[in-house]
């Protein structure tokens, strides 16, 4: 089976990396342009390339797939499927019609679930106990065509977006090698979404961060666990901005200003919320790395009675 791969971040390398370990003919990988990165803007490839390069994979970096040019590129590479995982461009209906076997897509959730560019970070920000990833054949729309495969998964109570990123991303490459196996045999069984249940996942920016006491605290710990590695969670601490990067839930409630603080000890920063209390276990203020609250009041203050983000 001829395969053309498109993706972009780590998220899709564990199935490049399946995809060779099984053999398959990856004719060649196509992936977003470089893009400068880090204080020093160093030009840096996307992890995909890399992986396809230290394989000696052809890979191709259009600014535009859609592109006419790059559209004849993939009629003359002539496919026998396109698998896409976190590319970051939409197809075209040209691109669509070329594999033979279709242009097959593993999204990061259980469709129609948090469809978008975001699905990880919402299933937490929003509380959810249960996701997954989910194989479909793509469409014009986005996320919308018909699914192949489903494999669940827990939300652990504690557990990040970049923790569960890195778990997905593993399953995603399982459950892609049972989707391809089913296609082989000829023996996929189709099943159309329901629109009336989808949901959107929107991609994520730097203001979603931005912590509103006036919520519970349960609510506030899943955003700094959707947020985490990015954007982060903060709040206004006097004039400064504090990231809060761990914290727990604790089931007390407070009469006074949801954002005041009302403790702070070794054990962390105890913040007043619209219901319960949040116990902050790790922060990062400017200039300084991410450290336990125990560590950072040895040689800083927090005052109790501030109320945070304003």
């Amino acid at each position: 089976m001829r395969v053309v791969f498109m993706g972009t971040p780590d998220f899709a390398v564990p199935s490049l990396k399946m995809l060779i370990e099984e053999g398959y003919d990856i004719i060649s990988v196509v992936t977003q342009p470089d893009k400068p990165k880090g204080r020093g803007n160093k030009i840096t490839y996307p992890p995909v390339k890399q992986e396809a390069l230290n394989h000696g994979i052809k890979v191709y970096q259009p600014s535009k797939v859609k592109d006419k040019e790059f559209v004849d590129i993939l009629k003359q590479l002539n496919p026998d499927i396109i698998i896409v995982i976190a590319f970051g461009q939409i197809l075209s209906k040209d691109i669509l019609s070329i594999p033979k076997h279709g242009c097959i897509n593993v999204h990061s959730s259980l469709l129609p679930k948090y469809r978008g560019a975001a699905p990880i970070n919402w299933a937490i920000i929003n509380g959810e106990e249960v996701t997954g990833v989910t194989t479909m054949y793509m469409d014009e729309g986005l996320d919308t065509g018909d699914m192949i495969l489903k494999i669940e998964t827990k939300i652990g109570d504690e557990e990040t977006a970049g923790e569960l990123h890195d778990r997905l991303s593993v399953l995603g490459a399982k459950v892609l090698s049972e989707t391809l196996n089913l296609i082989k045999k000829g023996t996929v069984l189709r099943q159309k979404q329901d629109d009336s249940q989808a949901s959107y996942a929107p991609i994520m920016d730097k203001n979603l961060g931005n912590i509103n006491w006036n919520k519970s605290a349960q609510d506030i710990f899943n955003l700094i666990r959707g947020t985490n590695p990015w954007p982060s969670a903060f709040t206004n601490y006097k004039a400064s901005t504090m990231k809060i990067w761990k914290a727990k839930v604790i089931d007390k409630d407070s009469n006074l200003k949801p954002g005041t603080i009302l403790d702070v000890s070794s054990q962390g920063i105890s913040v007043a919320c619209k219901k319960g209390t949040l116990l902050v276990e790790d922060i990062q203020m400017p200039g300084k790395k991410r450290m336990p609250v125990h560590e950072y009041i040895k040689g800083n203050t927090i005052e109790k009675g501030v109320v945070l983000g304003e």
